[in-house]
């Protein structure tokens, strides 16, 4: 009787899924069977255009010869070794590439599995920096309103994203927040960095002055964040960050899970930006989401600290079984050289005026109350159904699927970050997929009274004149 009640292969109830409406997703699930270059396929064999690359993480596309092939030869090869007191060549190889094209500064890679585990990592090594020149008393973490920063405990303590919060108690002790930098009044439908907002990064100086410089070990911002729904940092701002860091001798890190890997155009977003952090925190395009692996990057002062008593001593107590996996480096080899080999970096950089000038030409659609964009990235955010938030958006999503686009959201905003190969007439397509959603107000949003809210005037937007754009938006 007891094989009678096991799942079949195919049923849904199993899995727990992940930042899901588990619910709705197994009334009508949404399944993926193939990938290649810039679509998805699905179980009923329909094209998807990704406009998300995966989860911010298939830079280079899908299905890419030099990654597939990579991984099947190191799998033949050396499947599985040791990360203590071990090591293969392949992740000396990827380590040495990485610092090749991290900002100037950067001199050694830790490898972790994840974003969350490299936020993590780059948490307790600052901590135990301090401790290790003699500043024990650094504790103290900074995180920033709405930042996210991965989903253990010390970076949902870090993170300001409520709903990442609320349900898992006191979290982490000694942690406070800057205020975030969204300032939709002074700073909507902006290209690239907003002008308003700098002087938000003294807010610092005021936590200085509460907790004492002496307490605190590290700031971790995202230099753009992404999660919360494409916040972009205003003009001089990080810059104002890291003086006043440096000043108080606290360590500054970039999470840049997101950035990192040219979305913005660049290698990673602290070169774009021009301001050297102590620390970078990596996951996501280092393998092209192929296989997971994450990375923090130091500099020699904060690698260095650690290399002091006996050379038979361990260094640091911290690490994980798959830390430098070798079919993880064999993947992370070939996607660095992907990129190197296809300009995908530079060639980001060359296309983003064409996508910023399509995101902005859906200013005058119904319910679209802001917009903003950098690099292959994009925000575009939703008025709210008064009592339902985020269901505009949510609905959204399904409209677009259902029209063969794939667009992730958060709250009620439209978050865009296109695998880097995407051409232009993808560009054209994304955008009028997205404005034949935002017009067709003839469908009702699921589980709403459609005489609820959608015919009112909505705020901001329509009064702005249109941009112009050579796509079919």
């Amino acid at each position: 009787m007891a094989l009678d009640r096991k799942p079949a292969p195919n049923d849904l109830r199993a899995f727990w899924m992940p930042f899901t409406a588990n619910r709705q997703f197994k009334q009508a699930p949404r399944l993926f069977v193939a990938a290649e270059g810039m679509h998805y396929t699905t179980h009923d064999g329909r094209q998807v255009l990704d406009g998300t690359a995966g989860l911010w993480c298939c830079n280079a596309g899908h299905k890419r010869p030099r990654i597939v092939e990579a991984i099947a030869a190191q799998a033949a090869e050396l499947d599985y070794a040791p990360a203590f007191q071990m090591g293969h060549p392949k992740a000396f190889e990827l380590a040495n590439r990485l610092i090749g094209i991290a900002p100037e500064g950067m001199e050694h890679v830790f490898y972790t599995n994840s974003g969350s585990e490299s936020v993590e990592t780059a948490l307790k090594i600052a901590i135990a920096w301090h401790r290790a020149r003699g500043e024990g008393s650094r504790t103290r973490l900074i995180g920033r309103e709405r930042g996210y920063h991965g989903v253990n405990f010390g970076g949902i303590s870090v993170g300001g994203i409520v709903n990442n919060r609320r349900h898992f108690g006191a979290l982490l002790t000694g942690v406070d927040h800057l205020p975030h930098t969204h300032l939709p009044g002074k700073n909507a439908f902006t290209r690239g960095q907003p002008e308003h907002g700098a002087e938000l990064a003294d807010d610092l100086e005021r936590l200085v002055a509460l907790h004492g410089a002496e307490t605190i070990a590290a700031v971790i911002v995202e230099p753009m964040a992404g999660s919360t729904g494409v916040l972009m940092p205003p003009k001089g701002y990080l810059e104002r960050l890291r003086e006043i860091t440096t000043k108080h001798g606290i360590l500054l890190i970039f999470d840049e899970v997101i950035t990192g890997f040219g979305r913005l155009g660049s290698s990673f977003a602290a070169t774009h930006f021009g301001v050297q952090p102590d620390m970078i925190t990596l996951a996501k395009g280092l393998t092209n989401g192929v296989i997971p692996m994450g990375a923090v990057l130091t500099t020699a002062a904060v690698h260095d600290a650690f290399m002091q008593g006996p050379d038979h001593m361990i260094e640091l107590f911290h690490g994980y079984t798959y830390s430098g996996n070798p079919i993880a480096c064999a993947a992370g080899l070939a996607t660095l050289e992907t990129y190197r080999e296809e300009g995908l970096f530079e060639r980001a950089g060359e296309i983003a005026p064409y996508w910023e000038d399509a995101v902005h030409s859906l200013r005058d659609c119904p319910h679209v109350i802001d917009i903003r964009n950098m690099g292959l990235i994009a925000g575009i955010e939703l008025e709210p159904i008064a009592g339902q938030p985020t269901k505009r958006a949510f609905q959204a999503f399904l409209d677009a699927y259902d029209k063969g686009l794939l667009v992730r959201t958060t709250g009620d905003i439209i978050a865009l970050s296109p695998p880097l190969i995407i051409e232009k007439a993808h560009i054209d397509q994304l955008f009028g997929t997205l404005r034949e959603v935002h017009e067709d107000r003839r469908r009702p949003i699921v589980g709403l009274d459609p005489r609820d809210g959608e015919d009112r005037p909505r705020r901001g937007g329509r009064q702005q004149p249109p941009d112009t754009h050579r796509c079919r938006c």
